[in-house]
């Protein structure tokens, strides 16, 4: 993805982690600049307390939401309005939109309409619908997780196993395995695709390719959720299932393609 000249990003405080705001916006720096920080909550509730002095700290502009009705708060709505709002001033090249609420899915919908990088933050918890509703998606919970720089091939057995236990007698952090190995296999699936689709005459897909396939196809991938720092280094942790070789550009350095075997 190209650098972003200017971004607006907008946090629904009350559907997000407040420990993670400034890796979120570290995040986003990778992108491009931010120039648009806005933070929107009932700051009278005393589970929003502690936002004020990260705030300040971070330089976001807190906007205050009452609640109209008791139970029901406004801050979707308000965050809603705004960002139309910013969008009809045409100088945003992205938004940002830090929330794990369904309710956001028009909003990304429509902004992806008007022709505008959309990027959403976050937890896995999220639903599907707003998470593909985006150009792409930043879990939370991969912002700060050690992740591996090179291949390790401990890693790669990983993949799914056809016999495992029953369900019922396996343990949370099985069922996380299990899961994580099905997800990773979707991901083989994908990078094969690109494969066929990408492959020059030598038989060889850049990663690069490859990598913008899968956002496109999977909004919310991410190579930290398995453990790698990036794409190259999870193709490189599956020696059995791609073979890599890399050319020397004369701008960018090295530069990584792959073959399916």
């Amino acid at each position: 993805m190209e650098n972003l000249q200017k971004i607006a990003m907008l946090i629904d405080a009350d559907n997000t982690q407040l420990a993670k705001l400034e890796s979120v916006i570290q995040e986003v720096n990778t992108l491009g600049r931010i120039v648009v920080k806005r933070a929107y909550g009932n700051w009278k509730k005393d589970a929003l307390k502690r936002w004020e002095g990260e705030i300040k700290r971070l330089a976001i502009k807190p906007e205050q939401q009452f609640d109209y009705v008791s139970g029901k708060n406004a801050t979707d709505m308000a965050l809603v309005i705004d960002t139309i709002e910013l969008l009809h001033r045409e100088i945003y090249d992205a938004f940002v939109i830090v929330a794990s609420d369904s309710d956001y899915t028009p909003l990304a919908i429509h902004l992806r309409e008007q022709g505008v990088h959309v990027v959403g933050v976050g937890e896995k918890k999220t639903p599907e619908a707003f998470r593909k509703s985006c150009d792409e998606f930043i879990y939370l919970e991969n912002l700060d997780a050690p992740v591996a720089n090179t291949p390790a091939p401990a890693k790669a057995k990983a993949e799914s196993k056809s016999k495992s236990k029953k369900p019922s007698k396996q343990t949370k952090a099985e069922a996380e395995a299990v899961a994580k190995a099905e997800d990773i296999n979707e991901i083989h699936k994908l990078l094969r695709t690109a494969w066929d689709k990408f492959q020059d005459e030598d038989g060889y897909a850049y990663v690069s390719s490859a990598g913008q396939f899968l956002k496109r196809a999977k909004p919310d991938f991410d190579a930290r959720t398995y453990g790698y720092s990036k794409l190259s280094v999870l193709i490189s942790a599956y020696p059995k299932k791609y073979k890599t070789k890399k050319e020397v550009g004369k701008a960018a350095g090295a530069i990584l393609s792959y073959q399916c075997l």
